[in-house]
Formats: C-alpha cells, structure tokens, sequence
C-alpha cells in the first residue's frame, strides 16, 4: 500500500512525500526509522483504478481454520529453529489468503523493527484475540514459544470442530423453519384470499380461528407494504438490542432456563472454562489471569460475570476450587476434580481431563438436542398446518349443516 504522509525532520524541516508499507503502522514506524516526526498520514487511494477489493464484500475473509494452520505451521517452524523474523516471512509468501499474508507481513515488518512478537500480534486484535496473544507471550517469557504454538493449534482446532458441531446442528432445523415460513407466506397470500370471498359469500358468522386466519392473511395481501418495512425495522431494532450488553444480558438469562438448551449451554461453559485454563496453566499464564481471558472467550454473559466474581475471590486469596464451590451453576465433580488438582499440583492435568470429559458430555448434549428438534418440528409444523386446515373446514361444515 501507497501511504502520503507529511512528517518534520530532526532540522525542523516540513517534509511531504510518499511510501510504500505494508499497513498504516509499519509506515509510521519506517518513517520514524528514518527520524522524522509523522504529522499526518493517510492511504493513497487511486481514484482512476476501480478495484472490487476496495470494497469490503469482495475483500478476502480470514478464517479461524486458516489461524488453525498457520498455528501448526509456526509452531513446526520454532520447533525446527528458524527465527520468528524468518517464519512469519516464510509463510506470508507460501499463503495463498492475501489477507492473512498482508496481516503476517505486517507482523514481519514490526518483529523487525525491534516489536516483541506478542506485542505485534497485540495490534492486531481482529485476529489475534487476547487469549492467543496471552498465550504467545507466555511462550516468549518461558522461551517455549513452540509449545504454545501446539497448544494454540491443538485448542484452536478442538474450538473450530465445536463451532463447526453447532452450526451443523442447527442447519436442518433453520432450513425446515425457513421452509415452513416462506410456505406459510404463500398460504396466506395466494391461498386463503380466494378462500376469504367463498366465506364472504355465506353471511354466516364465522369460527374465531378463521376470523384470525382471514385478518392476518388481510395483513399480507393489503398491508403488505407498510407491514414489510415495520417487520424489517422492527428485525433490524431486535438484532442492534440483542448485541447491547443490557439485551446480551437478557437472552443470555433466559437461554439458561430453557430446558435440555441449559445444560447444552452449561457445558459449552466448562468445556472452554477446562480446556483454557489447562491450555493457558500449562503454559505458565498465572491462574488470575488464566480466569480473565476465559471470561473474555465465554460467549454467555451469565457465565462471563461468573468468571468475574471468582477472578476477584481468587485474587483476594480464596482458592480457585473454593471460588468455584460458592457459584450455584458450578457443578459439584468440576469443584471436586479442581480440589483434588490443588492438593496434588495436578490442576494442569486435572483439567485436561476434565476438559476432555465435557467433550464428551457435550457431544451427547446435541446429539440429544437433534434428536429432540426433529418431533418438536414435526409437532411445531402440524399445529399450523392443524390451525390453517381448521380454519378452512369449519365454516365448510358449518355451512354443509346448514344446507342438509
């Protein structure tokens, strides 16, 4: 990228040009290599060239698989000696995702210009998250930075598969809903209409379910277009509350008192709260912070401000297991297995089995939920088919018993 900057030089004199870097901070820090002061800088955008990855939509997208692999692949780097400087050029220029080589270009770059690898991932927090760069940087201290590596690597992939688990299990459910819906449309705007002059016809007064089926389908067929844009804003006005920490907070109370959702989503919980924390233990991050960064992963706010209030207790001396013993949604074999692990100086250990447990323990919990999806659906779907069926054939009947 082309940057023009204006920047004073050490004499005093204003300076005006242009350079090419990699990102916006490696051309602050060439320029002041060179020592000059920068004023301002920007990006030189070329108006005559019309470029699609201008445009965020065609950009190239980083994925968490590609972190994944270049985990792997930094980590069998260190392991092989060769220099941080040397590793990150090296896979920058075998990577075929320009975007992720532009980002360990960049880090190139500042690990160059004297930055500390885990500062220079730090810069980057939109892929590199606190917890990665906590454990880089436990890695530098300790001089096991190839360890971490694997252990990133290893925590990363078991992290995708889960996601990966979710999402599968809640595609065939989205698509059938999808399905039902868009049917359910067309029910009531092409159909029922026809339907609703037939009933006109009859001048008999008309069963509740139908007088509501015949209201909603009037929604659609002539108020479409103020309906349309009140559903869309009213969608749009939802989604903006549910990301607010106020309206995170609220759903995230009510999906823990739902039904067979609440142990699915206590065991998210503590499978990351156990595979953190015996990642980052075992690689010397202090448990106060090792409890902090796995607050900050926890999707759950319920969760998060658990992790909040037994951070604090941890720091002000009580024991980690006895912290967890005082929060009800903690279950007492996690408690249990923690103690044990203090007793011995196995925590590390004592968590990776626990870890792997809750692995195990969560793929019965959607395994569990699948299978309860597919009759919920079927019982969901006959219900509004049941409502639309009655609400054509009772005034059918009773129009037929009032002929006969």
């Amino acid at each position: 990228m082309i940057f023009h900057y204006t920047a004073i030089s050490q004499d005093g004199t204003k300076t005006e040009a242009e350079i090419n870097a990699t990102t916006l901070d490696n051309a602050i820090f060439l320029l002041q290599k060179k020592g000059l002061s920068v004023v301002d800088i920007k990006e030189k955008l070329e108006s005559s060239d019309f470029d699609f990855s201008n445009f965020h939509f065609f950009k190239p997208k980083i994925r968490q698989k590609d972190i994944v692999i270049f985990s792997r692949q930094i980590a069998t780097l260190f392991e092989a000696g060769v220099s941080a400087l040397k590793a990150f050029r090296l896979l920058a220029a075998e990577n075929e995702n320009l975007a992720l080589q532009e980002q360990l270009l960049g880090v190139a770059d500042d690990i160059e210009g004297g930055v500390s690898l885990s500062d220079a991932l730090l810069k980057r927090p939109l892929l590199f998250s606190t917890f990665y760069v906590s454990m880089v940087k436990a890695g530098e201290e300790s001089g096991k930075l190839n360890e971490s590596f694997l252990y990133l690597a290893d925590y990363m992939d078991r992290d995708y598969e889960l996601r990966q688990k979710i999402k599968k299990a809640l595609t065939y459910p989205s698509f059938v809903i999808g399905t039902f819906i868009i049917i359910m449309v067309a029910m009531f705007t092409f159909v029922i209409p026809k339907m609703t002059v037939l009933f006109t016809e009859q001048g008999t007064e008309l069963p509740m379910v139908t007088k509501i089926v015949l209201a909603i389908s009037n929604v659609f067929v002539n108020y479409w277009m103020i309906a349309t844009p009140i559903a869309v804003v009213g969608g749009w006005f939802f989604f903006r509350w549910s990301r607010t920490p106020g309206g995170k907070a609220i759903i995230d109370g009510i999906s823990i008192k739902i039904p067979v959702i609440k142990t699915l989503i206590q065991r998210i919980f503590l499978q990351r709260l156990a595979d953190n924390m015996n990642t980052m233990l075992s690689s010397g991050v202090p448990i106060v912070r090792s409890i902090d960064i796995t607050a900050e992963v926890v999707d759950n706010t319920v969760y998060k401000e658990l992790l909040g209030r037994i951070s604090q207790k941890v720091q002000s001396g009580t024991a980690f297991s006895k912290a967890l013993y005082e929060e009800p949604l903690v279950p007492n074999i996690l408690v249990q297995m923690v103690h044990i692990g203090e007793e011995t100086g196995e925590l590390g250990y004592i968590l990776k089995n626990l870890a792997n447990f809750y692995r195990r323990e969560l793929d019965t919990s959607i395994d569990t939920v699948i299978g309860l999806i597919e009759p919920a659906m079927i019982v969901g779907l006959g219900l509004g088919v049941g409502v639309l069926v009655a609400a054509v054939l009772l005034p059918m009947y009773s129009l037929a018993s009032a002929i006969g």
